[in-house]
């Protein structure tokens, strides 16, 4: 079977989605895997043995609109894909799978497209991970259990290496990540908190901080790192996302907001830390894993949306404002002590 995976959200929807793409393979028995992903997220996939092809779709940039759809139309028409898994929920998607001709449909009810569908399969309150999965079950009765996985190459591995050896980092010195930034702001936790916990990190568990975040994030992570006064690891904009999760992989905890780090360093079995506000883990984004923490505070106007936004609906930020730096370092500092327990 030729099976297509359609997700063109976010880098952690790619993250969450890479289990769907391994039952595909080996639970369905499908011969050809392809994914269709944004540009930015198609390098997650590079190396990944579920995948056969990245099919990257600009869809706010050079595939914008209906040209770009007829154009991608086209080029998947070609490889007869026999099914179609749309854990997408956008009219996009689904469209684009109607347009290509494949036969199969699945996606969730839910979806703008839903009625483009030929299968749609209940969008349930679980993890993104075993949502995804159940799209398989038009197709398959198996129980299905699969975990996000990710594959740096030997390449990958060596230039988060080189970054390390730039900061005379030993290869037995102990890490601790953090990843501050976000598409959306609100679900920033405060610079300045990160910096102290940053700097207490250092101080008390004598390890490196390395600040991780992609090129727009450098400034952000610029900040942190002059507030710490540490001089923590400033590695935001310097790899490449699956260079990103090798140096993950080297890091004894990741600290995050809740964003496509924390699924990365979760898919290479870092444990993390999310510090969660205006979203929810009921939503269902967490680290997929019993390794990790969530750290979010009760309150009433909590979700604000589904995603976040650029600013606080009721300009407070209690959210994030509420978490604070005590209440971080004791959850890091009791999962060090959970992993690494003195004899």
């Amino acid at each position: 079977m030729n099976l297509l995976i359609i997700q063109t959200a976010f880098i952690g929807d790619v993250v969450l989605a890479t289990p769907l793409l391994q039952a595909a393979r080996e639970q369905l028995g499908a011969t050809y895997v392809a994914a269709v992903v944004r540009p930015d997220a198609g390098g997650l996939l590079h190396h990944h043995p579920a995948v056969d092809e990245i099919i990257p779709f600009d869809k706010k940039g050079s595939d914008r609109g209906l040209k770009g759809l007829i154009r991608l139309r086209g080029r998947l028409r070609e490889k007869h894909f026999e099914a179609a898994l749309i854990p997408h929920r956008s009219l996009r998607s689904a469209l684009l799978a109607r347009l290509a001709r494949i036969p199969v449909r699945v996606g969730f009810d839910t979806s703008s497209g839903r009625w483009l569908l030929t299968h749609q399969v209940p969008y349930q309150a679980v993890h993104e991970v075993e949502r995804n999965l159940s799209l398989l079950s038009p197709l398959t009765s198996a129980p299905l259990s699969f975990k996000p996985t990710l594959y740096p190459d030997d390449t990958d591995h060596t230039a988060a290496d080189d970054l390390l050896k730039r900061h005379d980092i030993r290869p037995d010195e102990i890490l601790f990540g953090i990843s501050p930034g976000s598409a959306w702001a609100t679900k920033r936790w405060l610079p300045d908190r990160f910096a102290e916990i940053a700097k207490r990190l250092t101080d008390e568990h004598t390890g490196r901080v390395v600040l991780f975040g992609g090129a727009d994030d450098e400034a952000l992570c610029r900040q942190i790192a002059e507030q710490s006064g540490v001089s923590p690891i400033n590695a935001a904009g310097q790899l490449s996302l699956l260079q990103s999760a090798a140096l993950a992989s080297r890091c004894a905890v990741m600290i995050s907001n809740d964003t496509g780090m924390a699924h990365i360093a979760a898919a290479m079995d870092t444990p993390v830390i999310a510090l969660f506000g205006p979203t929810v883990a009921s939503l269902g984004f967490t680290p997929y894993g019993d390794r990790h923490q969530i750290i979010e505070q009760s309150l009433s106007c909590r979700p604000c949306g589904t995603h976040g936004g650029p600013q606080c609906p009721i300009a407070t930020h209690a959210c994030m404002q509420e978490i604070t730096v005590n209440i971080v370092m004791k959850t890091i500092s009791t999962m060090i002590q959970t992993l690494n327990p003195e004899p």
